[in-house]
């Protein structure tokens, strides 16, 4: 007998090397309200694009015209390396391009087993979808108290997506339970008191906001924080910490998330200088194709001069070489 098309569709997940899958049906997005509130806190800070489009990301089905089903996925970079001055997930190249590939690859195998073309798009980490809203949907984990989606046998440390198709799929139960119990070690682990509470993040006083989104200088409040901690790009504390990554958490299995040289085995002092001491083209031979060009040269030598312990947080410019 014939398996299912979803249970087909998972088996080919799987193969193309994600680690979870689910599927969840689209219509309204439970978080919606709680993320309209966020951001009307001011919680967002500078990070103004997560205000568009609002009606796409209440109603699931409105981003992609006829979408009814998600097949959400989550691919580990693995979170047994120590804590250092990058966070884990940029330690190696660019997530998004890697899981969109395989998602459309998994896009097209859907066309094909059902014998024709079927209109969908897959996001990753873009575009007006609340991903973790759908990924607990789909049964891949519960919302933890640092807002991370945890999977009670991998963990956190992983990277979401979803393939929003035109088709109609038996969705899989939501994750109902939550499995946090009365654990704070997230919230008392951040340096600079960044939740207001238990799922509740500011991103305004979050050290990955601060060394990533932040387009000016640093709050110098935050100074001392980010350089007693070494956190050049990111921060992954509230995860180090938690429970179920110390337990579940693997090594890189993805050779594109292994750490690049420029990174690999330095301390943060290290890294900050070899990072202020660069030229633009060196910056851009040693950054190519890293999640880490989202702070732009710019932020990272800002960040390095902050690292390095510079009384302003600015990096020395040079004439001959201006900041971009």
């Amino acid at each position: 007998m014939t398996r299912p098309l979803e249970a087909r569709l998972k088996d080919r997940a799987y193969a193309l090397g994600f680690d979870l899958v689910g599927v969840a049906a689209l219509g309204p997005a439970d978080t919606a309200p709680a993320f309209e509130r966020w951001l009307a806190a001011g919680y967002a800070g500078d990070m103004a694009y997560l205000a568009r489009g609002a009606p796409k990301r209440a109603d699931t089905r409105l981003p992609v015209t006829g979408a009814k089903s998600a097949i959400v996925v989550a691919l580990d970079y693995g979170g047994r390396a120590p804590d250092g001055p990058v966070a884990r997930y940029a330690r190696g190249d660019d997530y998004h391009d890697l899981m969109v590939e395989r998602l459309n690859a998994l896009h097209a195998w859907l066309s094909a087993e059902v014998g024709r073309d079927v209109p969908g798009k897959a996001y990753v980490d873009t575009g007006p979808v609340l991903e973790r809203d759908l990924a607990r949907k789909a049964g891949l984990g519960w919302f933890g108290k640092n807002t991370n989606l945890i999977n009670p046998t991998l963990g956190s440390y992983f990277f979401l997506g979803e393939l929003l198709v035109d088709l109609e799929l038996e969705p899989d139960a939501p994750f109902e339970s939550e499995h946090c119990g009365s654990c704070r070690a997230c919230l008392d682990a951040c340096p600079t008191q960044a939740f207001v509470e238990a799922g509740v993040l500011d991103a305004t006083r979050c050290i990955s906001y601060l060394t990533i989104e932040l387009r000016g200088e640093i709050p110098r409040e935050f100074h001392a924080a980010i350089a007693g901690g070494g956190h050049l790009y990111g921060c992954d504390l509230c995860q180090s910490c938690c429970p179920w990554n110390v337990k579940f958490a693997g090594e890189v299995k993805e050779p594109a998330f292994e750490a690049r040289a420029v990174i690999a085995g330095k301390d943060a002092k290290t890294l900050a200088a070899e990072i202020l001491a660069m030229s633009e083209d060196e910056f851009r031979a040693a950054f190519r194709g890293s999640p880490m060009l989202r702070a732009k040269r710019a932020g990272l030598r800002r960040n390095a001069a902050v690292v390095a312990g510079g009384e302003s947080g600015r990096p020395p410019a040079r004439p001959a070489d201006p900041l971009q």
